[in-house]
């Protein structure tokens, strides 16, 4: 491969992992009413089931970017996707509840490193001029992934069984990360200063630089407010087409995924080339295009909770998912902004260990709330949150002007 073409040969090699990587830690979503059948379990303990791979996978977030800041990405990439292939094929070997959880857990202790490596391999590959659409197109393999795993995931489950289902994810894993080890390249762009000066800091006071800085907080704030949200829509939506409109479990998968997906395919490449063209004039372009994805998600999403139109909830899912590509397409950028490179996936494992604990308090909180208040009262609250989001989006601008003057 040409050098000048490969940085784009990164991302094309990385958005097949990216899309594994969220097949394997949605399809579980898409086969609750297959589990709750056949292993006789609560709404609470199916909501545990997403909730335990969110907490253990976010816990271990830091330590895995540190460890890519630290070390070589392209061997902390390699590492994680061989691992958690193997822990996918366990999941599908399960026979009880313990099991399963169990196996859930361990699913993302191995998946917490991919995020952060990937990540920052591509921003060492990519600079201010393409970042945004780079970071973009990777996380357009993560929506795929999402869209795969409810609407495969629930039709394998629905014909084959769902243990099958994570037999086949499994096996072709360990497959992809025998071609990865031959093609994925370390940037050269990295170079020895940079990785002299992430080994002279060690991993509690990487962590301590980073929470000195107000800006990061903000960031993570909004990204722990929209994960809220999401983690109820990817957790839930599936559940909640097949009880509120009586179509079939595959029907469910899709329609809860694809539409989200197709906005949000729509909102990466949208708001990624809005962002690296209006950065070029301000330096507050990321966060603001941030702001206004979220205060598109937040009205489209409050409608899918109260609406009873199949078509009208169908269209506010795809504008739910093209403000969620505004906002994801530009959170490694706005990292980029805010954090020094050698800390960058660090910060992205800080992002990913806060947003999933709060995601995963949603995702377990939602099946209490199903139980009392109905999933639409589950989602109408989501709305609001990702509405905060934006309030935190926009101190974050505020913040940079003073930076700015200062």
């Amino acid at each position: 491969m040409k050098r000048s073409f490969y940085p784009w040969a990164v991302v094309a090699l990385l958005w097949v992992v990216a899309a594994l990587n969220y097949i394997d830690r949605q399809v579980i979503f898409a086969l609750f009413p297959l589990l709750r059948s056949e292993l006789h379990l609560s709404n609470m303990q199916l909501g545990l089931l997403g909730s335990a791979f969110l907490w253990v996978y976010g816990i271990c977030s830091p330590l895995g970017g540190y460890l890519a800041d630290r070390f070589n990405r392209r061997a902390v990439i390699l590492l994680s996707i061989g691992v958690w292939s193997t822990v996918t094929l366990l999941v599908g070997l399960s026979r009880s509840y313990p099991q399963l959880l169990a196996a859930q857990a361990l699913l993302g202790i191995s998946e917490a490193c991919y995020l952060p490596a990937a990540l920052a391999l591509i921003a060492d590959y990519h600079g201010e001029a393409t970042r945004a659409r780079a970071v973009g197109l990777h996380q357009s393999g993560l929506y795929a992934g999402v869209v795969l795993g409810g609407w495969g995931g629930g039709w394998i489950g629905q014909n084959y069984g769902w243990h099958q289902v994570f037999y086949v994810l499994g096996a072709f894993g360990v497959l992809y990360s025998a071609i990865l080890f031959f093609q994925l390249k370390e940037a050269p762009g990295r170079n020895q200063a940079n990785q002299n000066s992430a080994e002279k800091l060690p991993f509690l006071p990487s962590l301590a630089e980073l929470s000195a800085k107000r800006s990061f907080w903000l960031v993570v704030c909004a990204n722990c407010l929209a994960a809220i949200a999401f983690w109820c829509v990817y957790g839930w939506m599936a559940t909640f087409l097949f009880e509120r409109f009586h179509v079939s479990l595959t029907t469910a998968g899709f329609s809860s995924t694809f539409y989200i997906q197709a906005g949000s395919f729509l909102g990466i490449f949208f708001g990624g080339w809005l962002a690296d063209s209006w950065s070029r004039s301000s330096r507050n372009a990321r966060y603001l295009t941030q702001a206004i994805g979220f205060l598109l998600a937040a009205p489209a999403l409050f409608v899918v909770g109260v609406t009873g139109s199949w078509w009208t909830l169908l269209a506010c899912l795809v504008v739910f998912g093209l403000g969620r590509g505004f906002f994801d397409c530009n959170l490694m950028p706005v990292l980029c902004q805010i954090v020094p490179a050698r800390l960058r996936a660090t910060a992205y494992g800080v992002l990913n260990a806060t947003s999933c604990i709060a995601g995963g308090v949603m995702a377990a909180g939602a099946g209490f709330l199903k139980d009392r208040m109905g999933l639409g009262a589950a989602l109408q609250l989501s709305a609001l949150s990702i509405l905060l989001g934006a309030f935190c989006l926009a101190s974050l601008k505020i913040a940079g002007r003073r930076q700015e003057r200062a």
